[in-house]
């Protein structure tokens, strides 16, 4: 039986991003700082959306653009381009397409914002929202009514959770991981939800709750539990050299969605999906510094060091026959339209 299905469903808020780079630090008041490095482009959900639809999974979004140019721009950029499904979003008139300004420097960065809630929330946006293989899904303190759905149309969750500004990592937000099928914190947010002192104490706990727990560490890599299968994985993360961290966590999940639904085994999921992310953080922006399979395909292919080849031989049977056109990275500015006479 065919399975029509969309590969992977994502709601969220999108924002037009830019991102400075090569910064030092962050500026002073009244200091102006000159920089090399600059990259425009869709971010918020859209990162996700772009990560999951360059490697080839049917990507299906539903959020809100803006009547402006941004809006216009980013819708441009994420159909034609990128090739996601966007019948379940809308337009908002009279309300402007959120922008964020990053300013990144090492590991770290500085958001700047302009926005206001959209018109329209996700629950309106998903209604009843359709089959989907699996959803990435953002968890929040109030849970949203089409996740429940989603689930029970038997959509595989695949969810991550914010930093908590209040610092009382609630353990309502536990109630929600019953419709999940995989839960993917970073190391602070899963010690701080489970009240434990390390990675692997916390990933002990989550395990309990969701049939995959995972947690990333950034620098240090990533570990992981399948119960499913009865799998561990820890993966370290390679020597990387971060332009721009945003989005590299988007990056993860799709990527680790995308090596699950190809049937991989544990280990190689969590390398793959650590291998992307630090292949998008040498890139500027959020949604296009996604790598794709061109960007993996392009690094296998440059690789000689003889222990990263070893660990990451499975690539060799894994990586699709054509990798595809190489991908587009974040432009300085937009590019100018050519108009047809």
């Amino acid at each position: 039986m065919d399975d029509d299905r969309p590969d992977v469903l994502l709601t969220g808020l999108l924002f037009y991003d830019l991102v400075l780079t090569g910064l030092d630090g962050p500026p002073t008041p009244g200091e102006e700082i000159w920089t090399s490095g600059m990259g425009c482009g869709p971010g918020g959900i859209a990162n996700l959306a772009v990560a999951a639809s360059r490697f080839g999974l049917g990507t299906s979004l539903a959020t809100v653009f803006g009547d402006d140019f941004y809006g216009a721009h980013c819708q441009e950029i994420l159909a034609g381009q990128e090739g996601v499904g966007l019948s379940l979003s809308r337009r908002a008139d009279g309300w402007p397409t959120p922008v964020t300004v990053s300013l990144a420097y090492g590991s770290d960065r500085a958001l700047v914002t302009h926005g206001s809630e959209p018109p329209y929330s996700q629950d309106v946006l998903m209604g009843d929202p359709p089959e989907a293989r699996t959803a990435l899904v953002h968890l929040e303190a109030e849970p949203r009514a089409w996740l429940a759905k989603a689930a029970a149309n038997g959509t595989h969750i695949y969810a991550d959770v914010g930093w908590d500004p209040t610092q009382q990592w609630s353990r309502d937000l536990f109630d929600q991981l019953s419709l999940c099928h995989a839960f993917l914190p970073n190391e602070a947010e899963a010690m701080a939800y489970t009240r434990t002192d390390t990675a692997v104490a916390a990933l002990g706990t989550l395990a309990e709750l969701v049939p995959v727990a995972v947690v990333t560490r950034g620098g240090d890599g990533a570990l992981a539990v399948d119960q499913t299968t009865g799998e561990y994985a820890d993966a370290p993360a390679l020597d990387i050299d971060v332009v721009d961290a945003t989005g590299a966590g988007d990056v993860f999940g799709a990527s680790f969605v995308a090596a699950t639904l190809a049937g991989w085994p544990l280990e190689e999921r969590l390398r793959f999906a650590v291998l992307a992310a630090g292949l998008s953080v040498q890139r500027h922006g959020g949604a296009l510094a996604a790598p794709g399979w061109y960007g993996v395909a392009r690094w296998w292919r440059s690789l000689t060091d003889p222990e990263l080849r070893r660990t990451y031989g499975f690539l060799a049977d894994r990586l699709p026959a054509d990798p595809g056109p190489p991908v587009r990275y974040a432009p300085v500015t937009p590019p100018v339209r050519q108009h047809r006479h």
